[in-house]
């Protein structure tokens, strides 16, 4: 299958500083969307050091043979999800790292959400809210799942449409890069398809935009997406912009 991707990231239209972050690296097929936290400018920081340290630990191992993998990690795992996994474990240690050395960049964090496509198949890895979503045979579905308060409350009890809607804390996240020195990576394997296409994403875009906006707002332009990525930083904008906004577009044709 060809690969097509295209990436945009927006300050919205209530911010003053960009925290999101992306990184394409083409010749791996990885593609990362980060979403910072943190007072004054750390939450950049944060998102920065991710994809910095994510994408140098990838640029490292080009060509395979690392043996080197963290002692949690599920020794089944094909080679291409250890190296996802490992490269965001060495992003965690990254930003918790820097997050001691100076006040400012105390408790600063930063969610991530990476596809990466290997030679053993694809995988998406993330680690708190940013998203990824599947846009399939003009259908949309959201493959990962939030690390939130709301989604760690729906384990514990039932709630309502009306409840989820009105749920007080729904933007808190419980887990997130740098806040503690060891972090859980999600790991979703992926059947890609001619046709199919990933779009990944920090909450400005999926707070801003209902599934299915999201999705005609790229079927509308899956010819050039380019233009889909555009479009859809344009009509969060439109819908408010209360945030940074990032996303990254990957089509699948054969």
């Amino acid at each position: 299958m060809k690969i097509h991707y295209a990436a945009r990231t927006h300050l919205g239209k209530q911010r003053t500083n960009n925290e999101d972050n992306y990184f394409v690296l083409p010749e791996e097929h990885l593609y990362v969307v980060a979403d910072g936290m943190g007072g004054h400018s750390s939450g950049e920081v944060a998102s920065l050091l991710a994809v910095q340290a994510l994408a140098d630990f990838f640029i490292d191992t080009q060509g395979g043979g690392f043996a080197d993998w963290p002692l949690d990690l599920d020794v089944d795992l094909p080679y291409d999800d250890k190296r996802l996994a490992t490269a965001i474990k060495r992003a965690n240690a990254k930003v918790h790292e820097v997050a001691a050395t100076a006040d400012r960049y105390h408790g600063m964090g930063t969610t991530i959400v990476s596809l990466s496509l290997g030679a053993s198949g694809a995988t998406l890895a993330h680690v708190g809210d940013s998203r990824a979503y599947l846009l399939r045979n003009g259908d949309i579905r959201q493959v990962t799942r939030d690390h939130s308060l709301l989604n760690e409350t729906l384990k514990i009890r039932q709630l309502t449409p009306e409840e989820i809607k009105n749920f007080a804390h729904k933007n808190v996240i419980v887990r997130a890069l740098g806040l503690m020195e060891n972090v859980d990576v999600e790991l979703t394997p992926l059947d890609p398809q001619p046709g199919d296409v990933y779009l990944l994403c920090s909450d400005g875009l999926s707070d801003m935009l209902e599934d299915a906006e999201l999705l005609s707002v790229v079927d509308s332009s899956r010819d050039d997406l380019e233009r889909a990525a555009q479009h859809l930083i344009e009509h969060a904008n439109d819908n408010g912009g209360v945030d940074n906004i990032t996303t990254i577009l990957v089509g699948m044709t054969s």
